[in-house]
């Protein structure tokens, strides 16, 4: 972020949801994100932190907190004229501090972007072993039927961290979808 020292990351605010919906909704239109609607933004407004400039939002993503344990990443955008400036790293970061505050064990997400979770400490998980709850967006989704995003799945638990691989089912011990 050395290029943009004066951006701050911060919780979003109700006053920014037609500034978030201008982010996510562009990236929406092009198939790479799930749309969102001014009453999903404000009802979901405090699981959102943000990165703005002084005079606008550039970068966002929410952690939406499913059980006592796992927690998803979502909506994770930011604006292109300013990617690759470690913008969605700051994110990221801001995320998984905030889990580790409510001592969540795993985190997940679904995306195009394989290489930048990984990037993140993420690894590829099969969709199916991750909560039918986080399935709830995807029965709206107009790819619902030919799904092709990626699941990726971090640990997060101190006792995770030495090494040892955890299955998904030892990290979010609640119902799956088993295929």
């Amino acid at each position: 972020m050395g290029d943009f020292p004066q951006f701050q990351h911060r919780k979003a605010k109700l006053s920014d949801i037609s500034s978030l919906l201008r982010l996510i909704n562009g990236f929406a239109a092009r198939g790479i994100m799930l749309p969102r609607t001014e009453l999903e933004m404000a009802e979901n407004i405090r699981d959102f932190t943000l990165i703005a400039s002084p005079d606008s939002i550039v970068g966002c993503g929410a952690l939406h907190i499913y059980t006592p344990q796992a927690a998803e990443v979502r909506s994770l955008a930011v604006d292109p004229a300013f990617q690759k400036h470690g913008i969605g790293a700051r994110i990221m970061h801001a995320l998984e501090s905030e889990a580790r505050e409510f001592d969540i064990h795993a985190i997940f997400a679904f995306t195009y972007v394989p290489g930048f979770f990984r990037k993140m400490g993420y690894r590829e998980v099969d969709r199916g072993e991750l909560p039918l709850k986080a399935w709830k967006d995807c029965l709206k989704c107009p790819k619902f039927q030919a799904c092709d995003e990626i699941a990726m799945l971090k640990a997060l638990h101190p006792s995770f961290a030495l090494g040892r691989d955890a299955t998904v089912s030892e990290l979010v011990p609640f119902p799956v979808l088993k295929h």
